[in-house]
């Protein structure tokens, strides 16, 4: 299985920031010790061209050259920096290059060590999102399929990160050829939700049992809805649900959570869907509880896409 990591481009975050920065570096890490059959690689830039799928230009641009505004930080959470420009679009760039091994070089699944970045609307960013990678590489890659098989890609997102994924939702908004999924903490961020193709909103508190209960129904009601499996899936697998996530509000359970994600990619290969992975959101009280929580999400992906290839387990 093929990941693609963005983690050597580090914002210079003031001191006292709440941002885990340090958590990409140790999932890298982490994988590396744990799980050798994965091939980390460092991803590629996205370039302008691919960025305007799904940005307008204005925003590329005032990312690029620094001249976002100070409000316009505030609302992403991060300053401006160089490196905060690249490693958006190297973060875009893992996805991209995630999607083209899962789609069109056979390997079924693919993750992004990073990624999920579902805040970002296609004319500003928000909630520690600059640009939004899925969005992006789901038109390329609708774009591309197009170029190869003269013939349209029906792409599902699978949003499981604790808070709704507002920007995702928004640049889709009407259109038929993305369904967008998102299991959520209804009183969480953002405060203004937009409108999911189906909107999952979950209270406070909420545990194991009752999550995937709302997710297999979730699920279903998807394929209820599509009447044919799609084409390619992303899944955003935050680690923020999770009982000990700061910012989380839920209680869902280290097992809670890769049962979770074991039930999301039995769904998806029962469909035959090849699916990127990406870390979404995490922000544990204790960063290795989070890291672990990835990596174990991570050894999921890499059953699946044993199961997808016909390899046997190691």
């Amino acid at each position: 299985m093929r990941a693609f990591h963005s983690d050597r481009f580090v914002l210079p975050l003031p001191a006292g920031h709440p941002f885990p920065m340090s958590k990409y570096r140790l999932l890298r890490e982490a994988v590396a010790a744990t799980l050798p059959q994965i091939a980390v690689e460092a991803a590629p830039a996205a370039s302008d061209g691919e960025l305007a799928l799904a940005h307008e230009p204005a925003w590329i641009d005032a990312v690029s050259h620094g001249t976002t505004s100070a409000a316009q930080q505030r609302e992403i959470g991060f300053p401006w920096s160089e490196a905060m420009a690249e490693r958006a679009r190297r973060s875009v760039g893992a996805t991209i290059a995630a999607a083209r091994a899962a789609l069109f070089d056979g390997d079924g699944v693919a993750a992004n060590l990073a990624g999920g970045t579902h805040h970002a609307y296609a004319h500003k960013g928000s909630g520690y999102c600059v640009f939004n990678d899925v969005a992006v590489a789901a038109r390329l890659m609708q774009a591309e399929w197009h170029r190869v098989h003269r013939a349209g890609l029906q792409v599902l997102v699978v949003d499981l990160d604790v808070h709704q994924g507002n920007g995702t939702a928004s640049i889709f908004r009407d259109d038929a050829s993305v369904f967008t999924l998102s299991l959520h903490g209804a009183k969480n961020f953002p405060f203004r939700k937009e409108a999911s193709d189906l909107d999952v909103e979950l209270p406070d508190g909420c545990a194991d049992a009752e999550y995937l209960a709302a997710l297999d129904a979730g699920l279903a009601e998807v394929w209820r809805r599509l009447p044919t499996p799609p084409g390619l899936a992303f899944y955003l697998a935050g680690a923020d649900p999770h009982e000990g996530d700061r910012l989380g509000r839920l209680k869902l359970s280290a097992e809670g959570l890769a049962e979770r994600d074991r039930r999301v990619f039995a769904a998806l290969a029962a469909g035959r869907v090849p699916v990127v992975v990406t870390m979404a959101g995490g922000y544990g009280r204790d960063i290795a509880v989070t890291v672990e929580i990835q990596r174990r999400t991570l050894e999921n992906a890499l059953a699946a896409q044993r199961a997808w290839t016909g390899e046997s387990p190691a």
